[in-house]
């Protein structure tokens, strides 16, 4: 269901960014929109070399409050957004596997395990916290103390992610690794720690320039791990560390229910990000003819926030809430799910690419574009590999 349904101030014309300053203090971001729904980055959009950001959505209001923000947590009657009965419904997940899956983001989430157990309450999954053994939050030394500092922004994707996770894989244990800061190098320490505290998936939704990047890319090559990585949210345009050759990256789509076999349908997110790598080899399983190098993404999932998912997180400073979510930053940790159900840890795409156009295992998707590249594959959703949506969206697990 497209989040128009739910009551938002519609506009006008086709996706776009518009001129609009947020009222939310949190946010100097411009409001965005995607179709009739208003959305606001929750990291900062320009980042200096060397450094990444997050690639979350918020959806507001035309002045750019979160959209439910305002709910009381305690009302009666499920948050807007999908949950994870839709999710799993659109990929067809259907186990809920017990493998652990790290989530590395940047700066301090305090009420990380009190905000997710309202999310796995609501939805009816079982508790994950500290005293069962499920939740464990460290530094990115791996630490349980001297945390970063709480940073509203990233603390949001701290609490997409986890719940993205959970949605897609109730029974996997999970780590939530804090970096002290977005640089490239504090972030690739976390994936690091985050591998040797033995996570089968490590999700990363963030990114940044490939311009300095290549000192950090071997903390992202993990055999026997799945690492996940959003693509962007800038629409076409190549980022790290989704362009390694050793991670899976993940594009977006906009995700609506239909009355067709599947039940839903999907196309190419205008906004979620793909591209040719300047920097990196071509891996060998990659059969593209265009790219000579590193193509992304691999695979997608849902990240318009037109059809955004519901999160319970940080609203404001001050207080968590009920929120909508889109971004790339909703389909790597939502992929990620997907890897933690199976137990695999391949470690790169190569099996994706094998499951190119097979129906069985994967959703392709042929429509929508997120940008200008003079009609190619690169920013054109088309049958069979597309940089948008990659190889497609999963139909199960098989391909993962």
């Amino acid at each position: 269901m497209s989040l128009k349904t739910w009551g938002m101030i519609a506009l006008a014309g086709a996706v776009g960014v518009a001129s609009a300053v947020p009222a939310n203090a949190q946010s100097a971001q411009a409001i965005e929109h995607s179709g009739h729904t208003f959305h606001v980055a929750v990291c900062a959009r320009h980042n200096a070399i060397g450094t990444a950001r997050c690639f979350a959505h918020v959806v507001t209001d035309a002045r750019g409050n979160p959209l439910n923000g305002k709910m009381n947590p305690n009302a009666v009657g499920a948050p807007s957004g999908y949950g994870p009965v839709d999710l799993r419904s659109a990929y067809k997940i259907t186990t809920n596997g017990t493998a652990t899956i790290a989530i590395v983001d940047s700066g301090g989430y305090s009420k990380a395990e009190s905000d997710l157990g309202v999310y796995r309450s609501q939805y009816g999954l079982p508790a994950c916290t500290t005293a069962n053994g499920c939740f464990r939050k460290v530094n990115q030394s791996g630490g349980t103390s001297s945390y970063p500092r709480d940073d509203t922004g990233w603390s949001q994707e701290s609490a997409l992610d986890l719940d993205m996770a959970s949605a897609m894989c109730p029974g996997c244990k999970l780590i939530l690794v804090e970096a002290n800061s977005a640089t490239l190098a504090n972030l690739a320490a976390a994936v690091r720690t985050a591998a040797s505290l033995g996570a089968t998936v490590i999700s990363n939704s963030y990114g940044g320039s490939e311009s300095g990047s290549t000192s950090y890319e071997s903390a992202y090559n993990q055999p026997g791990r799945a690492v996940t990585v959003s693509t962007g949210d800038s629409g076409y345009g190549t980022q790290f560390p989704a362009s390694s050759p050793h991670v899976i990256a993940v594009g977006g789509t906009s995700l609506v229910k239909a009355s067709n076999a599947r039940g839903w349908n999907e196309t190419a997110w205008t906004s979620g990000g793909s591209g040719c790598s300047t920097t990196y080899a071509k891996p060998a399983f990659e059969t593209d003819g265009l790219c000579t190098k590193r193509m992304e993404a691999d695979v997608a999932a849902v990240g318009d926030p037109n059809t955004g998912v519901a999160v319970y997180g940080p609203a404001s400073r001050s207080r968590s809430g009920w929120m909508v979510f889109g971004g790339t930053s909703v389909a790597a940790p939502l992929v990620g799910g997907i890897y933690g159900v199976t137990g695999h840890g391949p470690g790169d795409a190569n099996n994706l690419w094998k499951n190119l156009g097979n129906a069985a295992a994967i959703n392709d998707v042929t429509g929508g574009t997120n940008g200008t590249c003079g009609g190619t594959y690169y920013c054109s959703s088309q049958a069979g590999y597309d940089g948008p949506t990659g190889v497609g969206t999963p139909n199960g697990t098989s391909a993962f």
